[in-house]
């Protein structure tokens, strides 16, 4: 059915006038006239009841009336949606974040692009950084909120420096070394070390070798686990040390010390990185929004540092 035709139809029934219609569609009478009979042969029914003195609606009319404006409405929403979509106002976002760094934030981030683009979806996937890597590689997320290590590995991407983040020795504070306020890692030559497992994220674990291998030894690592939960576990259990990053003591036990590594080796950026190539309108919107906040006076990543450098 012709779209037209159902609009003239609805204007000749508002004003009960061909000609009133005619002049608010800005088309001649006879144009006006010629399409209600086309509408009225394509469905078979009357429309109209008219003579020289009166239009009326029949009743088969007044039901096509409602009808017609409920799908003239719904047609236009369609019509805006596919626009707003085209600019970003509406769509979904897939973004990949670990479950701690980006915490505090994340949530002022996502609050302020809400406020400005509330018909725009956001899916949170939290994994380890491995799995969002990969997925950041595969397109299955258009964001990840991950740390800068091998990021130069991955073709095609950007980023953005949120702030930078050390990597501190964490070991039990039962531990002899446990009270020093920091360590140089050539003091580490005998201990034993338990690691993230070097499938899920290589280039943090091959960083700890080298520096490791600066300082004139290879680690002693006794045990490898798949997640930094079951190593801290392992940690805190006294079963050996670790090399972790050290936004994570603000979510772990007390029992646990995070003792900063003297020398610059052991630092790496908090980035929000996505492929050059994604070509989601939303995202653009999304990359606007951080860069504006990345842009305040009052900048929260420079807060989020300095809380990190303070000793728990």
């Amino acid at each position: 059915m012709d779209i037209r035709s159902l609009r003239y139809f609805i204007s000749v029934a508002e004003h009960l006038n061909f000609t009133e219609a005619a002049k608010q569609l800005y088309v001649a009478q006879s144009a006006v006239s010629q399409q209600i009979a086309i509408l009225e042969t394509k469905i078979g029914v009357k429309l109209f009841d008219r003579n020289k003195h009166s239009v009326q609606l029949t009743d088969a009319g007044s039901v096509l009336l409602k009808d017609a404006r409920d799908i003239l409405k719904k047609l236009d929403e369609s019509i805006e949606n596919a626009r707003q979509a085209e600019e970003g106002l509406i769509g979904t976002i897939n973004l990949g974040l670990l479950s701690a760094e980006v915490g505090c934030f994340f949530p002022v981030l996502v609050r302020e692009f809400r406020r400005k683009y509330p018909k725009v979806k956001i899916n949170f996937n939290y994994d380890d950084i491995g799995k969002i890597r990969e997925k950041l590689k595969t397109d299955e997320l258009d964001m990840a909120f991950t740390l800068s290590i091998g990021l130069q590995n991955i073709g095609g991407l950007e980023h953005k420096k949120l702030w930078t983040e050390p990597h501190c020795i964490v070991m039990h504070e039962d531990h002899p070394l446990a009270n020093k306020t920091s360590i140089d890692i050539g003091e580490l030559a005998h201990e034993s070390f338990v690691m993230l497992d070097r499938q899920e994220y290589p280039p943090a674990f091959d960083l700890m070798l080298a520096a490791c291998a600066n300082h004139g030894f290879s680690p002693n690592i006794i045990n490898l686990a798949s997640r930094i939960e079951a190593v801290l576990m392992m940690v805190d259990s006294g079963i050996g040390i670790t090399i972790l990053p050290k936004f994570l003591q603000l979510y772990y036990s007390p029992t646990l010390r995070f003792i900063n590594i003297e020398g610059d080796d052991f630092k790496v950026d908090v980035v929000a990185s996505w492929k050059k190539m994604n070509r989601r309108p939303s995202l653009s919107l999304f990359i606007e929004v951080l860069e504006s906040i990345l842009a305040q006076k009052n900048d929260y990543f420079s807060l989020m540092s300095s809380k990190h450098q303070t000793k728990i």
